[in-house]
């Protein structure tokens, strides 16, 4: 670490995320925030904090392991209700869908509006959502709800700035990227690990079926990200996030690291 990014994350320290009270969960798809996070939705949940999700798209081409012959709506309307069921084994009450086409197939500035709207009503204090930055994701739907969350992340506040948008202000003091492979601050989810594989593993039948490989590769994954990210923090288990405060998302490249 350089001598200027030593003392701009003294000057400027990230902030604690838990230390806020309003968390809203920006997803791509029905499924990515228990992958990413959920394991913190649900601590954040048990401890009392308000906590939204929001689901910006409808995984309708998702059919890999669903039923033969379900179509794109009637596959659209499942991932619905699996999200729901996960949400609220979560202990998460606030589920908002955006609705927008699995694949890409919606204009990014159309995302971008109705995800303002959704910020604007809920006000959150912390956005969490997939790292737009990662340079293995090729997953366009991940990259373009990331670079959405995390560029209105830094324009939220801004009353002018969102009411162009046709939505209201809202007082965000931080960005926490999941799915990153630059983690700056982790959450201890001692107790929570096991309830995040209980609901991929059973609220999510339409994508991890038992005829799923992936269910068990996904699940090893799940527990060796938790316990290297607990280690890092001294504990057992722990979810990593790439954290930016108002200070590190804007001319500041050395305190972001």
């Amino acid at each position: 670490m350089s001598l200027t990014g030593f003392i701009t994350k003294i000057a400027a320290p990230l902030p604690d995320i838990e230390r806020f009270d309003r968390f809203m969960f920006i997803a791509p798809h029905p499924d990515d925030i228990e992958i990413g996070a959920g394991a913190t939705a649900a601590k954040l949940a048990a401890t009392g904090k308000t906590v939204e999700f929001l689901i910006c798209l409808d995984g309708r081409f998702g059919d890999e392991f669903a039923p033969e012959g379900t179509t794109p709506e009637k596959l659209a309307d499942i991932r619905h209700d699996e999200q729901l069921a996960s949400a609220k084994r979560l202990g998460v009450q606030r589920v908002e869908f955006l609705n927008l086409s699995d694949g890409a197939l919606y204009k990014e500035e159309e995302l971008l509006e109705r995800m303002a709207k959704a910020i604007g009503d809920f006000k959150p204090e912390v956005i969490f959502c997939p790292d737009p930055d990662v340079s293995s994701e090729c997953h366009e739907d991940h990259l373009r709800v990331g670079r959405c969350a995390k560029r209105l992340a830094f324009f939220a506040p801004f009353e002018k700035i969102m009411n162009a948008s046709g939505a209201g202000a809202a007082p965000v003091k931080a960005v926490a990227m999941y799915m990153t492979a630059k983690p700056t601050q982790y959450i201890k989810t001692k107790g929570y690990l096991k309830k995040q594989i209980e609901v991929i593993s059973e609220c999510f039948p339409s994508q991890y079926s038992k005829e799923n490989p992936a269910l068990s590769s996904l699940i090893l994954y799940l527990k060796l990200r938790a316990y290297e990210f607990g280690i890092r923090h001294f504990t057992s288990t722990a979810e990593g996030f790439r954290v930016l405060g108002t200070t590190q998302m804007h001319c500041l490249p050395e305190a972001g690291k």
